[in-house]
């Protein structure tokens, strides 16, 4: 608390030769005690007792002499870090980049840093670097379509995981309804020769959505042909992922009226080998894609998309890891998150000419 002294002072520079700016020397500065100064610049609990003249006052000097607060002082002292890490697939790819979005919007409001780590889906980058990170003290992990194997020693938080891994909260779209809202807006469209694309093996979606589909297209009464299935191999992010698949299904030369890709980058590769092949979308070729990434919308023709909520699913990520972190409420093993169709240019009722035509 302020120091019992006369009001009336001469402030002197804290700026003494040998003399370190730290809260001894804002104190003698102010002539307000290191403790007064500490709490005011932590903004701690208690700090509203002091007068906000006198907040303003060590604001204002802090400013001026570009004092802060020591990290490694505060870490100690509440046993925190403040940061947390984050594992990635890569950095470039729309989907994760709108989760790290939310992810980042709550821990700059909590106050919190983050260290990213892209490992590129190699399973030895996914062992070492919790390690790496766990090493420079981080307090828990958000894990983005990361393919965990086991637990860790800290409070984990995952996107789109399926496996049941203790002391892992993940948080899933629920696949099932997404393949409803797919197939069922191509059959009240009209559609019947439906092809499909499924995705890569490693990624942690794939299983879970594919299962979906056949399941809900079998009660649909619609086929799926093995001819008019493709799966995807390669790890891109890039329109390249849907590109060769399509041209392959096209040189089958089996009539299908619509697409239901595997994600909105490869449903515009899928686009350009269409219309490389003399296809139009939607007029001959319905296309719905998945995950609405900011570019769906601006494509040509825009996508039809089944939406999840990415932005929504990072900052739910963030808000469970702090709240596992601090231990203020029991959460459970897997949430849920419901997804939406956005109906746009790409998906319109069958050419008749396409159901009919080997081409």
């Amino acid at each position: 608390m302020p120091k019992t002294k006369s009001h009336a002072r001469k402030e002197k520079s804290p700026f003494l030769p040998g003399r370190p700016i730290s809260l001894r020397v804002l104190g003698d500065y102010l002539d307000l005690s290191p403790a007064t100064i500490s709490l005011v610049l932590n903004n701690a609990p208690g700090v509203r007792s002091i007068p906000q003249e006198t907040r303003d006052r060590v604001l204002a000097a802090a400013k001026k002499f570009d004092y802060r607060p020591s990290f490694y002082a505060r870490s100690l002292r509440r046993k925190q870090t403040f940061s947390v890490g984050v594992l990635v697939p890569e950095l470039s790819d729309g989907y994760s980049v709108l989760i790290m979005d939310g992810i980042e919007q709550v821990l700059i409001e909590e106050g919190y840093f983050y260290f990213t780590a892209s490992h590129r889906r190699k399973a030895d980058l996914i062992e070492e670097y919790p390690r790496l990170l766990m090493d420079r003290a981080v307090e828990g992990f958000v894990a983005i379509d990361t393919a965990l194997q086991h637990p860790l020693p800290l409070p984990v938080v995952a996107v789109a995981n399926h496996k049941k891994i203790e002391g892992v909260t993940s948080i899933v779209l629920d696949h099932r309804r997404a393949a409803e809202l797919a197939l069922h807006h191509l059959y009240q469209l009209g559609h019947r020769q439906i092809a499909f694309m499924r995705g890569q093996p490693f990624s942690s979606d794939s299983e879970d959505r594919w299962k979906s589909l056949t399941s809900v297209a079998r009660k649909l009464g619609l086929e799926v042909h093995p001819e008019l299935t493709v799966q995807l191999e390669v790890n891109v992010s890039s329109p390249e992922l849907g590109y060769p698949v399509v041209q392959k299904l096209l040189a089958q030369k089996r009539p299908f009226t619509a697409l239901v890709s595997f994600n909105d980058i490869a449903a515009i590769g899928a686009i350009r080998a269409l219309r490389d092949y003399g296809l139009r979308v939607p007029e001959d070729v319905s296309i719905v894609g998945f995950d609405d990434i900011q570019g769906a919308a601006y494509h040509n023709p825009s996508l039809t998309t089944i939406r999840q909520p990415l932005h929504a699913m990072g900052t739910t990520a963030a808000r469970i890891l702090l709240q596992r972190i601090r231990g203020e409420k029991e959460v459970p093993g897997q949430i849920a998150i419901v997804p939406e169709l956005i109906i746009r240019e790409s998906t319109c009722p069958p050419n008749p000419r396409r159901t009919s035509r080997r081409t």
